[in-house]
């Protein structure tokens, strides 16, 4: 709609009708500027002075982004190889190398197999046999080394008090620490009178690798 309308004087025929008058132009300016002033409320909390004056304005907000390096530092680090080789963690001390201080640990160990063999009985199959004991703990399993490239570890026999990736460290019945390769080497166990044979090569790895790896049958491994 146009100014022009909107400031048009009432036509005389609609002044009666609609009951209303036309006014001077001053008069209506003053008359709307003190109907707006009424009608609008100015509330203390909308004064844009006394925002600025005790208010801090804020024009923008971002999340603070989380420190990473503050997350990772609260996880507990473990030792590296290093600093347990420093500490002599995986070293047995002298008065501690007896064989029966660790008989205990090879009737637990002979248990623990009987359960995971289902129960070693004379018509076990050996090649099942054979599989779960590939896959087993051998801490505190007695082992015989009946054959090796070495002539020197053949009939050695004692129990392991630590299996690492490449070796066994036995302690014999002459309270004797010795560490025997595995690879090129295979040993016999015997757990009530069931005797398996294992071929060292097949164990270069840690027990818990090894309880997750599948092996391959393999006729023989030359020595």
């Amino acid at each position: 709609m146009e100014e022009a309308l909107v400031r048009a004087t009432i036509p005389q025929d609609l002044v009666k009708v609609l009951g209303v008058e036309s006014r001077p132009s001053s008069k209506a300016a003053a008359f709307t500027q003190a109907f707006l002033k009424n009608s609008i409320q100015h509330h203390a909390r909308y004064d844009l002075k006394s925002m600025l004056t005790h208010k801090a304005v804020i024009l923008g907000y971002t999340r603070p982004k989380k420190d990473k390096s503050k997350r990772k530092s609260k996880k507990a680090k473990g030792l590296n190889a290093r600093q347990k080789r420093a500490m002599k963690i995986f070293q047995i001390k002298p008065e501690h190398q007896r064989y029966k201080l660790f008989l205990p640990l090879h009737n637990l160990w002979t248990q623990y197999v009987i359960d995971l063999c289902s129960g070693l009985k004379p018509t076990s199959n050996p090649q099942f046999v054979q599989q779960k004991l590939l896959k087993a703990d051998f801490h505190g399993a007695i082992i015989t080394v009946v054959r090796s490239k070495c002539s020197s570890y053949v009939g050695t026999t004692g129990i392991i008090v630590q299996e690492f990736k490449h070796v066994f460290k036995i302690i014999t019945k002459e309270d004797k620490l010795k560490v025997i390769p595995k690879r090129n080497s295979v040993f016999a166990v015997e757990i009530n009178g069931f005797v398996s044979h294992i071929y060292g090569s097949k164990f270069e790895q840690r027990a818990s690798e090894r309880s997750a790896k599948k092996f391959k049958v393999r006729g023989t491994i030359d020595l």
